[in-house]
């Protein structure tokens, strides 16, 4: 189940705000300009299925964002935890940085947990099977699939080569607790 917990950024000790329910979800990241929405698949899918056979089975809701975002490409992405790169992938995107574009994930399956920082609070997003988070270009963020990562998610882009982590320089990540 998708959980939203948010923190002052003076104090991970503390939720301000500790939810589980989609509706209140999706209200506190609007307020802050982070689009989250569930997503349902227009087939069932097997394990293992492919890009082309997840594509197809997200297709109509893919286009729509395409369309309406003016995104240009899509493809998927999975982390086993069989994975021999994945302290590294975990590693990359521990620490605070930002995109200049858009950094849109749709949870096919598995989970992982973004954390957002912005006005003042870090975002704990848990992101699980059909969830959708775009975070804004520019928002100080990061991610972490968590030391036995498994999930596969769909990435949309403007640009792919937009899409570099630029590090804040900020070790706030540090001070949060971990996806364990």
């Amino acid at each position: 189940m998708s959980e939203l917990r948010v923190f002052d950024e003076g104090d991970a000790s503390r939720a301000l705000v500790h939810t589980r329910d989609f509706d209140a979800i999706q209200r506190e990241l609007d307020a802050v300009g982070i689009r989250f929405e569930r997503w349902e698949a227009r087939r069932p899918l097997a394990p293992g299925a492919s890009q082309e056979e997840v594509l197809t089975a997200y297709q109509d809701s893919v286009e729509r964002l395409m369309k309406e975002r003016g995104l240009r490409s899509a493809d998927v992405l999975s982390m086993l935890p069989d994975n021999p790169q994945k302290e590294a992938a975990r590693a990359k995107f521990l620490h605070e940085h930002t995109h200049s574009e858009d950094e849109v994930r749709f949870f096919v399956e598995g989970q992982g947990l973004f954390s957002i920082h912005t006005a003042g609070r870090v975002f704990f997003v848990l992101c699980e099977k059909g969830d959708l988070l775009s975070v804004p270009d520019g928002t100080p963020h990061w991610f972490d699939m968590g030391p036995q990562p498994r999930f596969t998610v769909i990435r949309l882009f403007t640009d792919t080569a937009g899409w570099v982590a630029k590090a804040t320089g900020n070790d706030i990540a540090g001070r949060f607790p971990r996806f364990e």
